[in-house]
């Protein structure tokens, strides 16, 4: 569905606190309107409309859904709610941003995608890292062969908590866990570069709930690199990241997913960083995710080359494949 009007109609889904910060980002944009909001209760909806100015205000998915003067809805509830919420979309003809992790599992991602592709609507996931210019501008250096082969990568997000078991993050009926909520970013970053790898292993600690405090995962490739990931709701970690090639190497020296700055050293060569451009807006900014949706829905794009929906199935792939080796499965999923 190709948008024509001079502002892409927003409805977001969901009221949280990144429907929130996306929403923020988007009324800034010029030439994005938000025209629906909707929760599972009338009042939430409806104090979120207030909150951001937006007209229309639904107590219920299936109404923001139907709501023909949409374009294009976000969904931003957990992600255990990701393929209702999606799907209910897709179904009635909207386009979707759908939030990462995109699916609990490769199996309804399949589904999600599969429904996009037969009713020819756009759909993507919502991994800012992949559409933000300094990441973009990393990964062409790497695709020029300015550090040659890549031989490792390395990438960690962690948070120090603590978060009691009745915190989301502690919760299998949504999801909970360490590696669909932080662990989707280094695994991200990693086959941005690498593909999806070969072979996985991996190593947990589960809560008593049985979902992963913290992950590590060594994901190997066939052309011999590696790259180690780490996530944690038990230890803030540095969010850093390194590439390292057979001719030099790229470091990102915090907060890898959304960064101000990485340094790229060559052999034989003095160190060169690379800044993000102040005009870009802020480093936590959302914008450009909502810019390249924007942009695709009016080329009449059903999905985007910046965050592809094959990459998506991958990252889900290895993230299934990670619970797999730790033990962790989620209540009355089918795999």
């Amino acid at each position: 569905m190709t948008v024509t009007e001079d502002r892409v109609r927003w409805g977001v889904l969901a009221t949280g606190g990144i429907a929130a910060a996306f929403t923020a980002d988007l009324v800034d944009l010029p030439d994005a309107q938000v025209v629906a909001v909707a929760s599972r209760t009338r009042a939430s909806a409806e104090a979120f409309a207030e909150r951001f100015g937006i007209s229309r205000a639904y107590g219920d998915w299936e109404a923001l859904a139907q709501d023909e003067d949409i374009d294009v809805v976000y969904v931003a509830t957990p992600h255990a709610a990701h393929r209702a919420a999606a799907g209910l979309c897709l179904e009635a003809g909207r386009n979707v941003l759908c939030e990462k992790a995109f699916t609990l599992n490769a199996g309804e991602a399949r589904e999600l995608v599969a429904l996009a592709r037969e009713r020819g609507s756009f759909l993507m996931e919502a991994m800012w890292m992949y559409c933000n210019p300094l990441v973009r501008r990393l990964k062409a250096l790497v695709e020029d062969g300015a550090i040659g082969e890549v031989r490792t990568v390395q990438a960690d997000f962690g948070l120090s908590g603590p978060f009691p078991p009745s915190h989301r993050l502690r919760d299998p009926a949504q999801g909970g866990g360490a590696l669909l909520d932080l662990g989707v970013y280094p695994v991200s970053f990693a086959q941005l570069l690498l593909g999806e790898p070969s072979d996985i292993a991996a190593r947990a600690v589960l809560s008593d709930e049985g979902v992963d405090l913290q992950t590590g995962a060594l994901l190997s490739w066939e052309s011999g690199a590696l790259a180690s990931v780490h996530c944690s709701v038990v230890g803030g970690t540095g969010t850093t990241a390194s590439v390292t090639g057979s001719a030099g190497r790229i470091d990102i020296p915090d907060g890898f997913f959304h960064p101000d700055r990485f340094v790229l050293h060559r052999d034989g060569r003095a160190p060169e960083e690379f800044a993000a451009d102040p005009a870009d807006g802020p480093r936590t900014s959302l914008r450009h995710e909502a810019k390249e949706v924007m942009r695709a829905l009016r080329a009449g794009e059903t999905e985007s080359p910046l965050v592809p929906l094959d990459g998506t199935l991958a990252v889900m792939r290895t993230l299934d494949a990670i619970r797999d080796r730790v033990g962790v499965h989620y209540p009355g999923e089918a795999r």
